[in-house]
Parts: C-alpha cells; structure tokens; sequence
C-alpha cells in the first residue's frame, strides 16, 4: 500500500489481524508497523503516539467483535432473555470468535496485574457490550438495562469458564439461573 493510501481506516484492520493472531505482547510500535505495511514513524503520525494507538486499535476490534454478534444474532428480535443468551453463547462458541475471546481475556488478565491502559481498555469495552446487549433485550423486557446487567454477568461468567475447560460447569449454572426465573425479569 502506497504511503498516500495509509489513513487511520487502513491500518487498523491490519493491526487487527495482527493482534487478533498475535496477541497484545505483539502490539509494540516494530511489529504492528510491519503487519500494517508501514514504519512506526507512519504509525505514530497517524495515531499521535502508542497509549492513543493502541485504544484506537481495541476500540476497533471491539467494534468488528460487535458487529460479528450482531450478524450472529438474527434479523427478529429475541422474544426473551433466554433467547438472548442461547443466540450470544452460540456465536460465542463460533471459532472464528475465538481470536476475540483469547485478546478479552488477554486484556482481562493485563487489567487485573495492573498493566498500564488494560483497565481502560476493559472498561470501554465492557460498556460498549453492556450498551449492545441492553440493545438485543426483549422488546417487552420490564428492566432491560438490569436484564442486560444481570446476562453480561452470566454470559462472561459462562465464557470464562468454558475457557478454563469448565464448560459443562458454565452450562449447568446458565441452566440453573435461567430456570430460577431471573433472566425473565421477574
């Protein structure tokens, strides 16, 4: 790609791929240069400095996550919370999102040792899933703000655990609190 061609817009997707395939360990100004075509004096032109470029770059893998669930999620409503969650866990257990998952918990991890920009890392994206799940709730959903609260917290819980070879555990304890009638907003 020609340096005339390089925009914020063009390197993203391939510093994406990069961090999708690599990981944040990879995501020093060097590597993410070579994944997009360019130097890291390009890089850093185009995004000001590291700290903006990183964000910028999890902003948009957090929008591409996004708009995967959402292609997964159906073009009708779901009619309940169940639904809600049966449609996100699915596109979840898809293997192309498997990239997505490993740089969450990636993330996650760096946010609990205290890594500089992980915890406001997680907290955006953690507002923008919250913000998308209130999104898919019920059309008729009583409390769909708490509904969403109350799902982003079984459905991370059931991710997490399925990641830690528990999956038979995270599906037993949606099972369970689905029944116990919470997920219908009662």
């Amino acid at each position: 790609m020609s340096k005339a061609q390089l925009t914020r817009e063009t390197l993203l997707p391939m510093m994406a791929a990069h961090v999708l395939a690599r990981g944040l360990g990879g995501a020093s100004l060097r590597p993410l240069a070579k994944a997009a075509g360019t130097s890291d004096r390009m890089l850093i032109y185009h995004f000001g400095n590291k700290e903006r470029l990183i964000a910028d770059l999890l902003e948009y893998v957090a929008q591409v996550y996004s708009e995967r669930l959402d292609a997964g999620m159906g073009q009708e409503r779901a009619l309940t919370r169940q639904e809600v969650v049966a449609r996100v866990m699915a596109q979840a257990g898809d293997p192309a999102m498997r990239p997505f998952m490993a740089l969450w918990w990636e993330i996650v991890a760096g946010a609990a040792r205290g890594v500089s920009g992980y915890r406001e890392a997680a907290e955006a994206m953690m507002a923008r899933l919250l913000e998308w799940l209130e999104g898919q709730m019920p059309a008729d959903d009583p409390d769909p703000a708490g509904g969403a609260r109350y799902l982003l917290t079984l459905i991370e819980g059931s991710l997490m655990l399925g990641t830690v070879g528990h999956a038979r555990t995270a599906r037993a304890g949606l099972h369970a609190a689905l029944l116990a009638g919470g997920a219908e907003g009662d």
